[in-house]
């Protein structure tokens, strides 16, 4: 048990509360990871708050216009609102989500998916995955650099287990394809569960075209060697690519309807892509080769089950607000565009700062080319400057793991990024080279 839940339980040991908890509430606890480290910022990151990944620009969350104006306008009626959404969501906006992946993702076009379900977000469509798919006895597959939720959701919602590989392989440039293949050829179960996330949360890595038809190649060939893969994409940051030769199109697009021993499930949201943090609008879509519409319909009524014995239906309000938005595509587009080159120049920016800090090695920026975040390598303990920055610096960053410092450059100004990094290398400086 971990040792966070350990303590929680023996505060409350004695009480009818903490005695009578199931096994379930006895694993649960609140991790000392990223939205932790982030409520502590807000308290002391007065000068830089790279902590959470939203967005802000002029102090405020950025977002769509194209959303927006319809909170002004107030021209949702009132049984958009404040009626029940239908199970599995809005007809409307399922179809449109559709569309809108479609021509996000051109290597779909003609292929066999299910029609996607809205969930209460996309941290609930991978929870709800991982609870249909695995069991206590299951094994996730995840690269070791990962998001520190999938830890909570599987380890102590679903009670399975993780292996991991290197994230990158031996070059420290490259995503490491082979490394996967090594960690899948390895399980002893048929039964593979995979869990990719691209852009990566924490390293802002996507693979290049190269890389991610290497990924599904090694997904083939081993379910053609007698593996069943479940590979769940998370495409939480999808769309926010900066390089030319990173991959424009998610992985789902390349292994839908490919192997019928491999289903591929996509999970995205209107959080990021939309900017509707709030929203709580996630979705997900199915795909694998062989599968009829009456095959889909029953998995989605599978899910749709899931979702209502645990929140019973999702937001009502923000689904509508969606869907206008997605009607009116030319503007939608147009918005995305601009929060998208905002992104870009802050990615720029920060690609330039990090070149000359190329003699300094206290700190080594792990490669990254899309979504919101960059990470270090330290010299010394992230933990420890994480703290020694919010202290005496007041910058607000996060310790992934013990592993890595990882900034949030997409909630820093433009203006503001290189003093922003200037800063980090000077605290780390101050830590680790001073003392030698």
């Amino acid at each position: 048990m971990n040792t966070l839940a350990t303590e929680l339980n023996s505060r409350l040991n004695g009480t009818l509360c903490g005695d009578l908890l199931s096994a379930f509430g006895k694993r649960m606890y609140f991790p000392k990871g990223i939205v932790a480290q982030s409520a502590e910022a807000k308290t002391q990151a007065t000068l830089y708050n790279a902590t959470v990944g939203q967005a802000f620009k002029d102090g405020e969350a950025m977002h769509l216009t194209s959303i927006y104006d319809e909170f002004t306008k107030k021209t949702l009626k009132v049984n958009q609102i404040f009626t029940y959404a239908p199970g599995g969501g809005e007809p409307v906006l399922r179809d449109l989500w559709k569309e809108d992946m479609l021509s996000k993702n051109p290597g779909l076009v003609g292929k066999k998916t299910s029609r996607p379900i809205v969930t209460a977000g996309l941290t609930h469509a991978i929870s709800l995955v991982l609870r249909m798919y695995m069991d206590s006895s299951d094994t996730l597959i995840l690269p070791s650099l990962f998001w520190d939720n999938y830890d909570l959701i599987l380890s102590e919602n679903v009670g399975a287990q993780m292996d991991t590989f290197q994230f990158y392989d031996a070059s420290g440039k490259h995503f490491n394809t082979e490394g996967l293949r090594a960690c899948i050829q390895q399980q002893k179960s048929e039964k593979i569960v995979l869990l990719l996330n691209f852009p990566n949360n924490p390293t802002g890595y996507t693979p290049t075209n190269a890389e991610m038809h290497a990924i599904a190649q090694v997904i083939d060939e081993e379910a053609n060697n007698g593996k069943k893969i479940i590979v769940v994409s998370d495409d939480a940051y999808f769309g926010l690519f900066y390089e030319k030769d990173t991959a424009k199109e998610s992985l789902f697009a390349l292994l839908a309807d490919r192997n019928p021993n491999v289903l591929a499930i996509k999970g995205d949201a209107a959080t990021k892509e939309a900017m509707v943090w709030g929203f709580r609008i996630g979705f997900l879509t199915f795909s694998s080769k062989g599968m009829t519409d009456d095959q889909y319909e029953a998995l989605e009524k599978k899910f749709m089950g899931a979702i209502r014995c645990s929140v019973s239906n999702c937001d009502k309000p923000g689904q509508n607000l969606l869907i206008t938005a997605l009607k009116g595509r030319s503007q939608f587009l147009h918005d995305k565009e601009v929060a998208r080159l905002e992104m870009e120049g802050r990615y720029n920016v920060l690609h330039q700062t990090l070149q000359t800090k190329t003699n300094e090695d206290c700190l080594v920026p792990l490669p990254f080319n899309s979504g919101y975040f960059m990470s270090f390598m330290c010299k010394g303990e992230p933990e420890e400057l994480r703290k020694y920055l919010l202290s005496k610096y007041h910058i607000g960053a996060i310790n992934i793991m013990d592993k890595v410092l990882r900034i949030a450059y997409c909630s820093v100004e433009q203006d503001k990024i290189a003093d922003l990094i200037n800063k980090l290398y000077q605290a780390a400086g101050e830590l680790w080279n001073e003392k030698n």
